[in-house]
């Protein structure tokens, strides 16, 4: 029965990608979303296109400039939010209490990168990426959950195709994006008592400010991937993340958030990549772990056995 459910889990996995978005389906009234890391990329895209429609955005940001800025968008207001530090967490939930609109939608995008080899990176950097990635949604989430639950509202979290993927030195950010794959799961059924729905987007790669912040943490601590054993892969990696051409603006990933927020039947799970090569190598590596969870075990499904199941999966994401 295990077998059975895990290999079903994946193979739903496998059809959740980007939907059509359709803008009838946002309610009309305006509601409140916090969504974090909304200074610049994918956040402030996401907090920009939900405040055009209509809805008010609390974005948080940490630099006092980048809260100025967001507040002088029309529906936005910045507030001091660093999702490592838990009195800021206290302190927006504090304020946005004190607004009295509520809140029915968090978006939990504030994110880091650390890509280096497993066996070399330090733990510094380790800590650095879980604590933003990992505990910045639990905590934020955590904190925000009774204004949540009192609305109905819905939990989004930004994850990655790298939660399936788990590509050369990018280990620290794929262990942390995977984790993110099981938190929803199980934040999902716990929130069902609530009428809380939740969903996690995961992005290909758009137009972001993480690989700049990247660098710059890797050259504010003097890593350059000299003296190690894998000194040439590292030092190519910098070269092309330095010269990296433009990537599509992340407009896609807004609209499976908004969908995520607002339709009447929201999705676990958003696959939404620029271009068909990352959506067929995603779900490829899928299917492969999937086929490597079946071979060889106690109970090994055959061909018709995993195609009946895949049928089961879609039958399932039809009716729903």
């Amino acid at each position: 029965m295990l077998a059975r459910f895990v290999l079903a889990s994946l193979l739903g996995l496998l059809i959740t990608c980007a939907p059509s978005i359709n803008d009838s389906a946002i309610a009309a009234e305006q509601k409140a979303v916090l969504v974090t890391g909304a200074s610049t990329g994918i956040g402030r895209n996401v907090a920009e296109t939900l405040a055009a429609k209509g809805h008010f955005v609390y974005a948080g940001a940490r630099k006092a400039s980048d809260i100025a800025a967001l507040s002088s968008i029309e529906n936005i207001q910045g507030i001091r939010l660093d999702v490592t530090i838990q009195e800021d967490i206290d302190a927006a939930v504090a304020h946005i209490t004190k607004e009295g609109r509520g809140l029915y939608g968090l978006v939990n995008n504030a994110g880091v990168g650390v890509l280096f080899p497993l066996i070399e990176v330090d733990e510094e950097d380790m800590q650095f990426q879980m604590d933003v990635n990992v505990f910045g949604p639990y905590r934020v989430t955590k904190a925000f959950a009774p204004l949540i639950i009192e609305s109905g509202g819905r939990i989004s979290t930004t994850g990655s195709i790298s939660g399936i993927l788990s590509g050369f030195l990018a280990g620290p950010y794929s262990m942390s994006k995977h984790a993110m794959e099981a938190y929803t799961d199980s934040l999902a059924r716990e929130m069902e008592k609530f009428g809380v729905e939740v969903s996690i987007v995961e992005p290909g790669n758009y137009d972001s400010a993480i690989y700049g912040t990247l660098l710059r943490r890797m050259e504010q601590r003097g890593q350059t991937g000299q003296g190690t054993r894998y000194e040439e892969e590292v030092a190519g990696f910098i070269n092309r993340a330095n010269n990296r051409s433009a990537d599509k603006a992340p407009d896609e990933v807004s609209a499976a958030f908004v969908h995520a927020l607002f339709d009447e039947n929201p999705k676990r799970r958003y696959m939404v990549v620029p271009n068909e090569n990352q959506a067929k190598i995603t779900i490829e590596k899928a299917i492969e772990e999937l086929v490597q969870l079946n071979e060889g075990q106690e109970y090994t499904y055959d061909r018709d056995e995993l195609i009946a199941l895949l049928d089961s999966a879609l039958e399932k994401t039809v009716a729903n």
